[in-house]
């Protein structure tokens, strides 16, 4: 990765997927209803797609951080 080569990764643990420079969600479905391209992007980019289920979780995780880091800016 320092050197600039790309790193493919399968993961499902939001906490690793919301510091990925980016990302192709797969779905909708997993198995015979899954394997199309729901969403790519930033993890940013995927919390604003509806029909992607990380997307919505992904959401509500980034939307808590951004919660916590402008509480902390007002104190």
């Amino acid at each position: 990765v320092d050197q600039g080569n790309t790193v493919a990764v399968i993961e499902h643990n939001l906490e690793v997927i919301k510091t990925a420079d980016w990302i192709v969600d797969l779905g909708p479905e997993g198995g015979d209803g899954g394997g199309e391209i729901v969403a790519a992007g930033t993890p940013e980019d995927i919390a604003a797609v509806e029909a992607s289920y990380t997307g919505r979780f992904l959401d509500e995780l980034l939307h808590r951080r951004r919660k916590r880091v402008a509480s902390s800016a007002a104190e």
